[in-house]
């Protein structure tokens, strides 16, 4: 049985071998290799696509063309997308027989595949006719007996539930678990919204510009500039990535702009609120005292510490790794005023996480969001009602507060430039412009008396 598998499959993916013989001529130099179908293994949540070379007539090197993708992307099994590969592959390799060349102008091989004369050649629908033609064309008429790949009956067309559970599946696997949540309920909202206010849009190549913008506004009007912002962001995130499987022929929701806000910052904490705060947590919440000490003296963001795992800790090197907001690990240096408030963590199962409700290292059977939520709501319920803290003051604002006190205090004895590249090594941020912006948000380089000045 294992051998009739390779055979069938062997005769499937190479029959144009025997039906079209390519290589007729071993004495010549070939232009073009034998087109190829990558199908990533059989995965199905990557692209497949059939691939090819031809031979640049400046270089005279086979060169990689571009790979073609056609529809078949938007099938769900591996038998439809092989299937549909196959056709291009066949109807590829009869265009490059008759004289196809990326590099030259294809008008007179278009014009002659619309009067086919042997029964062979199948017609072409569309063709790229500027010099260099970029792309080899992937669309053609069937005969009868095929399945249409291209056909402008409405059952053929992706409904728009299946174009983004389809974009869904490919962003799984490069985007985080709580982006991936928000895209899933935006796009659930954006569908639900169809259902009700556009039920004659069915299909994803009805959503438009138009489409899309009323939706937005009516978010807007529902919520906010920057929650209209959010929906914005990710639905053409998603739409994007249809576009480049081919669900779609552009995205339409990059032609509209995003709105201005003016997004609330948290404060910083003066010295003596933070001091009075971190007094009263010894007593009162030891526990949420450590999680906010991770926040101020390592520069966590409060969700990076609800990720840290007793392994995470390297105490003999004094080290501290975990997943950042903008890379997938992250080494920091833990200064000695945070280890000395460490408990003793030696007899601890490495994959516990670092801090759960009632203890420090435990199982904690949530996502990390919860996480996240679970402590804001204990700083608002333990902190916030018991010192009348406004809504700008959060678990957040000790990592400005604490930046801010070292930025000034490196200041003291360098030059805010020298002060400012040693304050990246500790704060993490990836580029001086990243940092020179976060300073100026957060008021951090306050000047000396200009009274002088103004005499």
């Amino acid at each position: 049985m294992s051998t009739l598998n390779k055979i069938l499959t062997f005769e499937y993916q190479n029959e144009h071998v025997l039906e079209y013989n390519l290589e007729h001529d071993l004495t010549q130099k070939t232009q073009f290799s034998t087109p190829k179908i990558y199908n990533a293994k059989g995965d199905l949540s990557k692209r497949w696509y059939v691939y090819f070379s031809f031979r640049n007539p400046k270089t005279g090197k086979l060169e990689r063309s571009k790979n073609i993708y056609g529809k078949a992307n938007v099938y769900k099994t591996k038998e439809d997308r092989l299937s549909v590969l196959t056709t291009y592959r066949k109807r590829l390799i009869i265009l490059l027989k008759k004289g196809y060349n990326p590099y030259e102008d294809n008008t007179a091989l278009y014009e002659a595949s619309l009067t086919p004369s042997d029964p062979t050649t199948m017609p072409v629908e569309s063709v790229t006719i500027k010099k260099p033609v970029e792309k080899v064309p992937t669309t053609f008429k069937n005969p009868p007996e095929e399945k249409k790949l291209d056909t402008e009956k409405e059952s053929d067309k992706m409904s728009i539930r299946d174009a983004f559970d389809f974009s869904l599946k490919l962003k799984a696997s490069v985007i985080g678990e709580r982006t991936l949540k928000d895209y899933e309920g935006r796009s659930n909202k954006f569908i639900k919204w169809l259902e009700v206010e556009r039920p004659k849009v069915t299909t994803i190549d009805q959503v438009n510009k138009n489409v899309i913008n009323s939706f937005l506004n009516a978010m807007l009007s529902a919520t906010s500039s920057r929650s209209y912002n959010n929906y914005r962001t990710d639905l053409s995130s998603l739409m994007q990535t249809m576009e480049d499987n081919d669900l779609i022929v552009s995205n339409p929701v990059k032609k509209i702009k995003a709105l201005k806000t003016s997004p609330e910052r948290n404060k910083t904490y003066s010295l003596e609120k933070q001091t009075e705060i971190f007094e009263y947590l010894k007593t009162e919440d030891p526990i949420l005292l450590l999680y906010i000490q991770f926040i101020s003296y390592n520069l966590l963001r409060p969700i990076e510490v609800c990720r840290l795992k007793i392994k995470d800790i390297n105490l003999q090197e004094k080290l501290i790794q975990f997943k950042a907001k903008n890379s997938p690990l992250k080494t920091k240096r833990i200064p000695d005023i945070l280890l000395k408030e460490l408990p003793d963590l030696s007899q601890l199962n490495g994959d516990w996480y670092l801090f759960t409700p009632d203890k420090i290292g435990g199982e904690w059977d949530t996502i990390e969001n919860n996480r996240r939520d679970y402590f804001s709501k204990r700083y608002k319920k333990v902190v916030k009602q018991h010192f009348k803290l406004g809504k700008n003051y959060g678990l957040y604002s000790f990592r400005h507060t604490f930046i801010t006190k070292l930025y000034r205090a490196l200041v003291i004895d360098s030059s805010p430039h020298e002060a400012k590249s040693k304050l990246m090594l500790i704060t993490g941020h990836s580029t001086m412009d990243a940092l020179e912006k976060y300073l100026r948000d957060i008021d951090a380089a306050i000047p000396e008396d200009y009274s002088h000045l103004l005499k």
